[in-house]
Parts: C-alpha cells; sequence; structure tokens
C-alpha cells in the first residue's frame, strides 16, 4: 500500500486548503484512513479518521467544527477540507492507513502506512 499526500501550501490566516491523499494497491474502504500533523520537536499529532467501516469521522479538539474528512471511494482519495485556519495549523500534514481499535484511533503507532508529508504553512 502507497499512499501520496499532496495539497499543501501557504495559506493566509482564515483561509482554507483541502489535502489529498491518494492510496494505492488497496481500497480505501478497508482501513481506517487518518490525517496526523506534526511540528518540527513535537510529536505526531492526531487530526481526523475516516473508519473504513461505515465510513464514520472523528476529529481531534482543535479540528472539530473547522476540518471535515472525507473519502471518494471511486478515486480511491481522502481528503481534509481545512478552514478558517491558524497560524498553530502550521505543520507537516500526513496521512495514515491502518485498522488500529476503536479506543487507538488517535495513536499513530499502530497506523500501518504513511504519506510522505505535505507542508501546511499559516500566515498571518
Amino acid at each position: 500500500v502507497q499512499l501520496q499526500a499532496f495539497g499543501g501550501g501557504s495559506v493566509q490566516v482564515g483561509g482554507s486548503l483541502r489535502l489529498a491523499c491518494a492510496v494505492l494497491g488497496r481500497s480505501v474502504t478497508i482501513h481506517d484512513m487518518a490525517w496526523f500533523r506534526q511540528v518540527p520537536g513535537k510529536e505526531r499529532e492526531f487530526v481526523a479518521v475516516v473508519t473504513a467501516s461505515g465510513g464514520h469521522t472523528f476529529y481531534s479538539d482543535s479540528a472539530k467544527g473547522r476540518c471535515t474528512i472525507s473519502r471518494d471511494i471511486a478515486k480511491n482519495t481522502v481528503y481534509l477540507q481545512m478552514n478558517v485556519l491558524k497560524p498553530q495549523d502550521t505543520a507537516v500534514y500526513f496521512c495514515a492507513a491502518g485498522r488500529p481499535l476503536s479506543s487507538a484511533l488517535s495513536n499513530p503507532s499502530v497506523y500501518d502506512y504513511w504519506g510522505q508529508g505535505t507542508q501546511v504553512t499559516v500566515s498571518s
């Protein structure tokens, strides 16, 4: 399984970006698909996940209300729509695939496959 993340860039405060994660080699419906982010010197942080079964979505508190994770089964791609971006959203964003327990959806160590990361920079 290969994950290819793209769509990052530079945006001003309050702007929007849509990240995409193309999944190669397996259907997006087989794995839980998640987005994490990381800044230098800090641990990888959970942003959102869409579950393999049922397509249920869960968000971090910082993402709730501003971000939407979705999947396009026909395109085998997962998206992260981010709105009202803040400087603290600046990070490298990674997509991940796995089958974690429902209690561990936000734990990066239980995901098996990772994309290469895409930089998001929010400036004032």
